[in-house]
C-alpha cells in the first residue's frame, strides 16, 4: 500500500483543518488506516485509526471529541477532520496502514510522507 498525506498548514488556536491520505495499491477490507503525529523532540504517537472495511474507529484519549477519522472507499482516501485545534496539536502528521488494529507505530508497515500542522496561539 502506498500512501500520500496532504492538507497540513498553519492555523490559529480554535481553527479546523482536514488532512487527507490517498491510498493506492492492494487495499483489503481487513486493512486498518491510522494517523500518527510526531512533534519535535517527541516520539511518534497514535492519533486515530479506522478499519477500512467496516469503518470501526479508534482514537487517542487526547483527541477524542475534537478529531474525527473517516474514509471514502470509492476514492481510496482516509481523512482526519481536526477541530478546535490547540498549540499542542502542532506536529508532523503521518498516515499509515496495517493489517490489523494497533495503536503502536511499529505494527504499521506502510507510511505516507507526513504533512506539517502548526497551530499558533
Amino acid at each position: 500500500v502506498q500512501l500520500q498525506a496532504s492538507g497540513g498548514g498553519l492555523v490559529q488556536t480554535g481553527d479546523s483543518l482536514r488532512l487527507s491520505c490517498a491510498a493506492s495499491g492492494r487495499i483489503f477490507s481487513s486493512h486498518v488506516m491510522g494517523w500518527f503525529r510526531q512533534a519535535p523532540g517527541k516520539e511518534r504517537e497514535f492519533v486515530a485509526a479506522i478499519r477500512w472495511g467496516v469503518g470501526n474507529t479508534y482514537y487517542a484519549d487526547s483527541v477524542k471529541g475534537r478529531l474525527l477519522i473517516s474514509r471514502d472507499n470509492a476514492k481510496n482516501t482516509v481523512y482526519l477532520q481536526m477541530n478546535s485545534l490547540r498549540p499542542e496539536d502542532t506536529a508532523v502528521y503521518y498516515c499509515a496502514a496495517a493489517t490489523y488494529y494497533s495503536d503502536s507505530a511499529r505494527h504499521y508497515g506502510s507510511w505516507g510522507q507526513g504533512t506539517q500542522v502548526t497551530v499558533s496561539s
